[in-house]
This record gives C-alpha cells, sequence and structure tokens, in this order.
C-alpha cells in the first residue's frame, strides 16, 4: 500500500554535507547560538495560531540525505553499546523502512510563517511534514525509563552520541 505525505515546509539549520548535525538534538551552546528555524509554505501559516503558547514542539520531518537503497536491516548498531546490536525499532536509526525524523524542541519565537526553534538534528533544507504541540502532562510519562540505555552510563552515552554512528 502506497500512503502520500505532503511536504509543509522546510527546516533551515546550519547543518549541510560539511557539517553533520548533532545526534537527537543534543547540542552544545555552540549550537544553540546558531539559528534553527522552521518555514512553513503560506498555505499553512494559519494553522500556527496559538502555537506560540507552547514552551515545546514536536517536528516531524522526512530524513531525505540518508541512502535507503543499501541498508535494509532489521537490526542496529548504537554507538553507546559498543558494537551491540538491538532491534532496529529498539534504536534511534536513521536507516528506518520509512524514513521519518522526530525532534522535540524549543519554541522560540513565530514570525510570521516561520517558527525559530532550539537545535533540531536534521541538515538544512531537510522537508517538514508535521508540527505538533508538546503537552507536559500527555507527554512525559513518569514511570518511563530509558531501555537498553538504563545500562549505560548517562555521560558514557551522550559522548558515544556526539561521535558516534547511527
Amino acid at each position: 500500500m502506497a500512503i502520500g505525505m505532503v511536504q509543509i515546509g522546510v527546516i533551515h539549520t546550519p547543518y549541510d554535507s560539511s557539517k553533520k548535525p548533532p545526534f537527537q538534538s543534543s547540542a552544545g551552546e555552540e549550537e544553540e547560538e546558531e539559528e534553527f528555524r522552521v518555514k512553513l509554505y503560506p498555505e499553512y501559516a494559519q494553522g500556527l495560531m496559538d502555537l506560540k503558547s507552547f514552551r515545546y514542539i514536536y517536528l516531524l520531518y522526512y530524513l531525505h540525505k540518508v541512502d535507503h537503497s543499501e541498508d535494509r536491516s532489521m537490526t542496529a548498531h548504537p554507538p553507546s553499546l559498543g558494537g551491540r546490536e538491538v532491534g532496529l525499532f529498539a534504536s534511534r536509526s536513521p536507516r528506518r523502512p520509512n524514513p521519518i525524523g522526530l525532534s522535540v524542541v524549543r519554541l522560540k519565537k513565530i514570525e510570521g510563517n516561520e517558527v525559530f526553534v532550539s537545535c533540531v538534528d536534521a541538515f538544512d533544507g531537510t522537508p517538514l511534514l508535521d508540527i505538533k504541540p508538546y503537552f507536559s502532562s500527555l507527554d512525559s510519562k513518569e514511570d518511563s525509563n530509558m531501555g537498553w540505555l538504563d545500562g549505560v552510563g548517562k555521560d558514557e552515552h551522550l559522548s558515544l552520541m556526539g561521535g558516534g554512528q547511527r
């Protein structure tokens, strides 16, 4: 079954082919000083009404720079596991059957059809599929855990995510 989607805008970041985005939006202070913005196509601008009342939003986007022709594996090797294999759906690898990215970002301001946000781990020019509000009472689960990452030290995980492969 074919499923169609509509691109509603473009994500603009300082990351092009010469500068890779950080993993999981784990930006340092230097990235936060750079501009990250989402430009909606004009016909979708009215959909931004009342979005400014939220502190955080979800961005859903198409991972257009990932080569999906090669690796159809249903497993992944997260860098924080030192070579250990996990199921693809237990990872955040960009090599997925449906190359959809998801980031929670801080909403800084909205000007017209542009949404200025905190660091998003996407290349400049990434096609935007959707924006959704982050509701603290719905989207934060008190009993959540880190799955297989519970066995990996937090600092170790973050340092490996910044320099390893996805």
